[in-house]
């Protein structure tokens, strides 16, 4: 995979950059994080390069100066919402960040439930977090937000909200997925200190659209296909045209709030430090790619597994047709089609040959290896297995897992824990492979060779179970998969 992304230059000016921002106000800055903290797989997927963790790493350049808040809807906790690329829910979710932020060394010092009116689940939530040693604090569905300022600037509106109160200079506003309220959060802070008469400031930092990017820039594009759910739409910052001259990229929630945030920066300290959308954000992500041809084409590959991903969501149920119809214009947008990802054709000609499941994987030196299904392997096993060998030099005939390991996997499987289907997962396969490995050369250097399949490409030619989706995705493969399933069943 080409690396079109410098990570060591982006870690060291967006820390810059955000110091020079925190300087600019009374040593207060509420910093609202857009998108994922930590596992950015999306930001490293379309910018070859990008750590999923770079966000994270940045952000312990700063750790002495910074205090994380944990920001979650009680909308989403009444709706169990879920993360879709986690599987698990919003609330679950906030337990996880917490740890995960706390062993990285960073301080978090409280979580906050927004658009709370009395949920039970959200009672029940704030109870157990509180029992955990974590302080919570709620803040109220305001009626007419963000359009009425007189009643959100007032009493019964930011001020009944709780203060939270925190004592570092630099304040993350960070929640598990978007819409949990991140910037009313930080607005309702901004309003509270300035009672207090501490004049804090607001910055955003949204990685994606990237402002200094064209608007039809694959990588932005991406980014729309990415929030095709959502109903985002990159747009020109008109604000930032107006009062430089220059183009700059935002998206329409920005832009659209942009009137009302200023109104309230007005009201709350008769200036507004910022002329447009753009100037709020902090983000130099654009200042850090060197290779633009390896971007795009990692982007157009991106907006293409994002709408099969989408085909998969309508058969299961999870998606409608609206965004399957935005992805294809998306597409058209960056004349990208089926045809350039060869592992699509590669799985799918195998399994019409063959009238059963395959899969096609492209390797690093856009070799394709394919497996099919047996009596012994799934084609998903069969393929991880295939391209370990490849990768490993051991000829394909090589047997790197001898069959009688196998048969007491699938006894195991089909006589004591009742499936139905003898065939070995891909976890299953890789315990069998890594016990082999202990006594087999060849299975020692295929094991070897894991670390390899990152950034491979693959194609199912039916849905997978969560049991290989969730291996392929640990291994960090792309996954698509045609929206079909095996068998006819209604349950799956």
């Amino acid at each position: 995979m080409k690396v079109g992304f410098d990570n060591q230059k982006y870690l060291k000016m967006q820390s810059e950059h955000i110091r020079e921002r925190i300087s600019k106000f009374d040593n207060k800055l509420y910093l609202e994080f857009g998108g994922k903290l930590f596992d950015d797989y999306h930001a490293s997927r379309v910018l070859p390069g990008f750590e999923p963790d770079s966000k994270l790493k940045m952000l312990l350049e700063l750790k002495d100066q910074a205090e994380i808040v944990i920001v979650i809807s009680a909308i989403d906790i009444e709706k169990s919402k879920v993360r879709g690329d986690l599987g698990i829910t919003y609330d679950s979710d906030v337990l996880r960040l917490i740890d995960a932020f706390q062993s990285k060394g960073l301080y978090v010092g409280s979580v906050t439930i927004t658009q709370y009116s009395g949920q039970s689940s959200a009672d029940l939530f704030k109870s157990k977090l509180e029992a955990l040693g974590v302080k919570v604090y709620l803040h109220y569905i305001i009626p007419g937000y963000p359009n009425n300022i007189s009643l959100i600037l007032s009493e019964d509106g930011y001020g009944k909200n709780e203060f939270i109160q925190t004592t570092r200079p630099l304040v993350v506003i960070t929640a598990p997925g978007p819409g949990s309220g991140k910037m009313a959060t930080c607005l309702s802070q901004l309003y509270h200190e300035h009672k207090r008469g501490v004049r804090a400031g607001y910055a955003k930092f949204e990685t994606f659209p990237i402002w200094n990017l064209s608007l039809k820039h694959p990588v932005n594009v991406a980014y729309e296909a990415a929030t095709a759910d959502l109903n985002d739409v990159n747009m020109i910052d008109p604000c930032h045209l107006e009062a430089y001259g220059v183009t700059a990229v935002n998206y329409n929630r920005d832009v659209e709030i942009f009137p009302v945030l200023k109104a309230i920066f007005l009201r709350i300290d008769e200036h507004c430090p910022y002329k447009s959308p753009t100037d709020m954000g902090v983000n130099m992500v654009g200042n850090c790619i060197i290779d633009d041809q390896a971007c795009r084409d990692a982007s157009k590959q991106e907006i293409l597994r994002r709408y099969y991903q989408t085909l998969c969501n309508v058969i299961n149920g999870t998606s409608d047709g609206d965004e399957v119809y935005k992805l294809e214009l998306l597409l058209n947008q960056v004349s990208v089609s089926a045809e350039d990802r060869p592992v699509i054709k590669a799985a799918n000609d195998l399994a019409d040959l063959n009238k059963s499941p395959a899969v096609a994987m492209q390797l690093a030196d856009e070799s394709i290896i394919t497996g099919k299904t047996s009596e012994l392997l799934g084609a998903s096993a069969a393929v991880l297995l295939n391209a370990l060998k490849a990768l490993a030099g051991i000829p394909h005939e090589t047997h790197v897992i001898s069959p009688l390991a196998i048969g007491p996997i699938q006894q195991l499987k089909t006589q004591y824990l009742g499936s139905s289907n003898p065939r070995l997962h891909t976890d299953e396969v890789l315990i069998a492979l890594s016990i082999s490995a202990k006594e087999d050369e060849n299975a020692r250097k295929a094991m070897e060779q894991l670390p390899h399949l990152k950034g491979c490409e693959v194609h199912t030619s039916v849905i997978l179970s969560e049991v290989d989706r969730k291996v392929f995705h640990k291994l960090g493969v792309h996954l698509t998969s045609e929206p079909t399933y095996e068998n006819k069943k209604l349950f799956h």
